[in-house]
């Protein structure tokens, strides 16, 4: 397949390895003012969040989900779609799947840090679980396009349109319940609410919504560049494509998803904190058609390795737990469901690391 060149690092014969012309030392700088401009933009990128949640009606889990979690995955988006371009699905793939994985692991997180109570019992919300049953929808779809015979039209997938449907039908179904509930979660002292803020009309909307278009650039471009920093810095050890997308890039163009979410959880926001995974996790799936486009060689998911459909497994199961966790709404801290996560991603881990 060649060589393929990003800035930082080449692929070649399935392993990467680092570009001896880019300073290590300016890598670490850049990694470093990145992660420091994504937790300062993404601390005010909520705020603005919470505002247009109250500005536009639409609540704080559909504003969570399709706002704040498309535009926290833009880097990760620009990563997969690269990789394909250059004829790397493994990396394209694993990138986008490793990021659920991991944004599902920060719900954890986030969990620990929201000490009152289990997060899920607290920021109920029916849009949460429409969001998470359309993501296990579509990883399944995703997992079928893998394991069914090669079928490809101008090297386009037709599964890969059916998931921007399914995603497009999903999204509309959400907008229908924020206007038209189908039911409500049972009440507990623990619960808060959506309530809209007292100032939240005092900025304009045509000003909140250029603001937060702003402060997502803003986060795309430093997630992009954490990216390729963080690649240069762990590319010399020469590891493979599913490792570094699942492990390490996944990880790296996901921290815009963690500073938003504690900066949520800060905010008492918690039907946002929620409505950023989730909703992240649903538009992440989108990579993989948005990849399968950019990918020249063929249908991406026949180009991908038995490794590759492992992260895919992971990240259904681990989304089928968190569904369950929505559901049942834990009583204490930390549910079921937050052991089960983490156990999950852990070997996960473990397995790809011990695949080589």
């Amino acid at each position: 397949m060649g060589t393929f060149w990003l800035p930082g690092y080449e692929f070649a014969a399935g392993r990467v390895e680092a570009n001896l012309e880019l300073s290590l030392g300016l890598a670490i700088a850049v990694f470093a003012v990145a992660a420091v401009v994504i937790a300062t933009a993404g601390v005010r990128m909520t705020a603005i969040a919470d505002r247009l949640a109250d500005r536009t009606g639409l609540g704080e889990a559909l504003t969570g989900g399709l706002l704040l979690g498309m535009s926290t995955s833009l880097s990760g988006t620009v990563t997969s779609v690269t990789a394909a371009a250059g004829g790397h699905a493994s990396l394209a793939v694993s990138n986008a799947i490793g990021g659920i994985a991991v944004q599902t692991v920060f719900l954890v997180v986030a969990d620990i840090v929201y000490r009152r109570a289990n997060l899920e019992r607290a920021g109920p919300d029916v849009r949460h679980l429409l969001q998470t049953a359309l993501l296990i929808l579509m990883l399944a779809l995703a997992l079928g396009a893998y394991l069914a015979p090669d079928i490809a039209l101008f090297a386009i997938h037709p599964v890969s349109v059916i998931l921007f449907c399914v995603y497009l039908g999903g999204m509309t179904m959400a907008g229908r319940l924020s206007r038209q509930p189908t039911w409500e979660p049972q009440s507990s002292p623990d619960m808060r609410l959506d309530q809209p803020e007292k100032d939240a009309h005092k900025l304009p909307l045509p000003n909140l919504m250029l603001t937060f278009s702003g402060l997502a650039l803003v986060l795309a471009l430093a997630g992009y560049a954490i990216a390729e920093s963080g690649t240069i810095i762990a590319a010399r050890a020469g590891i493979s494509q599913t490792i570094l997308g699942a492990l390490l890039t996944a990880t790296i163009t996901s921290l815009p998803e963690l500073v938003t979410t504690l900066a949520a959880i800060r905010r008492n926001a918690l039907q946002l904190a929620i409505g950023g995974i989730v909703g992240g996790n649903t538009f992440d799936i989108l990579f993989l058609p948005l990849s399968d486009l950019a990918y020249r060689d063929g249908s991406i998911y026949e180009a991908i390795l038995a490794r590759d459909a492992l992260l895919i497994v992971a990240a259904i199961v681990m989304s089928a737990i968190l569904l369950l966790g929505l559901i049942v709404r834990h009583s204490k801290s930390i549910g079921f469901e937050g052991y089960a996560i983490l156990a999950t991603y852990v070997v996960l881990v473990a397995m790809q690391i011990g695949w080589g």
